[in-house]
């Protein structure tokens, strides 16, 4: 046995001082050195060892300890009618106030169910459905709301128009129509009038401080900005959900998540004019299932770290998902000089259609409106983006690079997986891969790869200290 471990520590040796000695024959350029590649593709198949690469999976949601809010009969629940609290459901006339009402007759008493019957459109200023409530209650989104499409009415709020606020327990479902009439407010937007300043508008409708929530079955279209928004909230489960607005819409972004734990999104289609998703700073398992996203800019983490500042996200999951004619296919963004970390990620069972960057993560990312973008800076600080899979997802790019890592030269991206990717440009052609700074492993078919002298080496090393560490 001492035999066989002199002899596999002087074979070690050998191979690591003819790995050097060939890297010194290569071209006298620099060899890139900003790719550490591991690559297990001949050792594992489709996904035997795939749960170990994870070291803090994300939570898979048990939200049905809901069951529905206790799995009341509605027939033993108040009905509550804004027709009976005077709201006249034409469309132009302000109905605010009718649905305040009923929504303190709701609050109030518990046990009732806010019902907007179908077939009638209430025209509404900015409104806030406010808790702490009696339990068990319910909103029914049947018929159409519109928003007010007159600035000034938002001059108190210019936020929110339909705010949700610290509320338990609510169930808020129907097969109705919210919409934002946002055209206006495109209008005056500094992305479609560079002249105007830039200048914040409503969220379409907000979940602030709500826990143990459902929404189901909704319609949301044409946001004066996002659409929805689940804000500082825990145990959310979101499903059916119908988001769309114009492709140039500006800052549309379809569902928007900050501080926000457990929380699952499933089985919507959203097509706006910016992310289908958006995940940003405080959120903590959060799974997205079943999501059809087109147009718009994809499915993002971030941005995090702007203006230097601390943030956190961990516990993602985007399983099964159809993207397509988007900016963006998944996408991890933090500005230069934040801090805070991006972990524990994984993006699996993906189609691509058309995407220009169907993978990508910009640990760079800069305001050029502001000041000019330098990468080279000596930033003090970065988001550490650690431990994200990249598993089974196929299809095509609109652009020649459909992998792109463009991450921070003092805080690289740490043990970043790809596994069975398919990727190819449109037509057929083959993609390319950009990867900088990254520590990057392959398991399985993976197309487009890295191209890096230095990786190989990093494989070949890789491999053979593993077998002898094995054997002594």
């Amino acid at each position: 046995m001492a035999l066989l471990k002199h002899l596999l520590l002087s074979f070690t040796i050998i191979i690591i001082s003819f790995i050097a000695c060939y890297s010194t024959l290569q071209d006298h350029e620099d060899p890139p050195s900003s790719i550490y590649v591991h690559d297990h593709s001949s050792s594992i198949d489709d996904g035997g060892a795939f749960n170990n690469l994870i070291k803090q999976s994300t939570n898979i949601l048990s939200l049905d300890i809901y069951n529905k809010l206790g799995n009341i009969p509605r027939s033993s629940l108040k009905m509550v009618n804004v027709n009976d609290y005077g709201a006249k459901g034409n469309g132009h006339t302000d109905d605010t106030e009718a649905f305040k009402k009923a929504w303190e007759e709701v609050c109030s008493s518990g046990e009732a169910i806010l019902v907007v019957p179908e077939e009638n459109s209430y025209m509404l200023k900015p409104i806030r459905f406010s808790g702490p409530c009696e339990p068990n209650i319910q909103v029914q989104f049947s018929g159409t709301l519109e928003a007010s499409d007159d600035p000034s009415d938002y001059s108190e709020d210019c936020r929110h128009w339909l705010l949700f606020e610290n509320i338990k327990k609510l169930y808020v479902s129907g097969w109705g129509t919210i919409n934002g009439n946002g055209n206006i407010w495109w209008q005056n937007s500094c992305k479609r009038n560079k002249k105007r300043p830039c200048k914040d508008a409503p969220t379409a409708l907000t979940f602030y401080g709500c826990d143990d929530l459902i929404v189901e079955n909704l319609t949301i279209e044409n946001a004066q900005q996002i659409h929805v928004s689940f804000q500082d909230s825990v145990n959310v489960k979101v499903s059916g959900l119908n988001v769309t607005s114009p492709e140039d819409s500006p800052n549309t972004d379809g569902i928007h998540v900050t501080n926000t734990q457990n929380i699952q999104i499933s089985n919507s289609v959203i097509g706006t004019g910016d992310d289908c998703i958006s995940i940003v700073h405080g959120s903590r398992n959060v799974e997205a299932i079943n999501i059809t996203c087109g147009p718009g800019h994809g499915i993002s983490i971030g941005s995090l770290g702007a203006g230097k500042s601390k943030e956190i996200v961990s516990g993602i999951l985007v399983n099964g998902a159809k993207i397509f004619g988007t900016k963006n296919g998944v996408r991890i963004k933090t500005w230069q000089g934040g801090s805070g970390s991006a972990s524990n990620i994984q993006f699996q069972n993906i189609e691509m259609d058309n995407v220009t960057n169907p993978i990508i993560i910009n640990q760079n990312y800069c305001d050029k409106k502001k000041k000019p973008c330098n990468k080279r800076l000596l930033q003090k600080s970065d988001v550490q983006i650690k431990n994200v899979v990249y598993q089974n997802i196929k299809g095509t790019s609109a652009s020649d690079v459909a992998v792109k890592f463009d991450c921070s030269d003092k805080f690289p991206c740490q043990e970043i997986t790809l596994q069975n990717i398919d990727l190819e440009c449109e037509g057929g052609e083959d993609a390319e891969a950009f990867c900088n700074n990254v520590e990057l492993s392959y398991l399985g078919h993976v197309r487009p790869r890295c191209n890096s002298e230095n990786g190989k080496a990093s494989t070949m090393f890789t491999s053979i200290w593993k077998d002898y560490l094995w054997y002594m």
